[in-house]
């Protein structure tokens, strides 16, 4: 946790100097401008929320540091790869519904990029891949 903390921070510093430095090239880019119109707003904004969006994350995980009073397994040298394994629940690597759930979701997002008459055969294919999904525990070589 203490390497993702300083992560964050040294990413924080990163952002601030980037930002600075684009300002900068941007001010020093057009010498016939004055310094305020010279400024490219969209960009150096846009890196000094970058900061902000990393200030706001490595303040969290230094908090929740502060607050566990302690160690992961991932900082303590000692610790063998089980200490941080978490049960992550059951998955089923033979299922192909996952695949049409995405190809669902991608005749959707065509439909509404070419003609909207894609998008209801692309909520069709959901529909009938949900079900599938949910339900395939009950059909077949592995049902309950």
């Amino acid at each position: 946790m203490r390497t993702n903390i300083n992560l964050w921070w040294i990413l924080v510093g990163f952002f601030v100097f980037i930002d600075v430095v684009y300002t900068g090239w941007n001010i020093l880019a057009h010498p016939d401008l004055a310094w305020h119109n010279a400024i490219e707003w969209v960009g150096s904004v846009a890196l000094l929320f970058g900061a902000f969006m990393a200030l706001m994350i490595g303040f969290y995980t230094h908090r929740v540091y502060k607050a566990q009073q302690g160690e992961l397994p991932e900082d303590t040298l000692t610790a063998d790869i089980d200490d941080g394994d978490p049960e992550l629940g059951e998955f089923s690597p033979w299922s192909w519904w996952p695949l049409v759930l995405a190809a669902s979701a991608a005749v959707a997002a065509i439909g509404l990029a070419v003609g909207t008459w894609m998008l209801p055969i692309g909520l069709g294919i959901f529909a009938v891949a949900i079900v599938g999904w949910v339900y395939e525990y009950y059909r077949g070589y592995f049902a309950h």
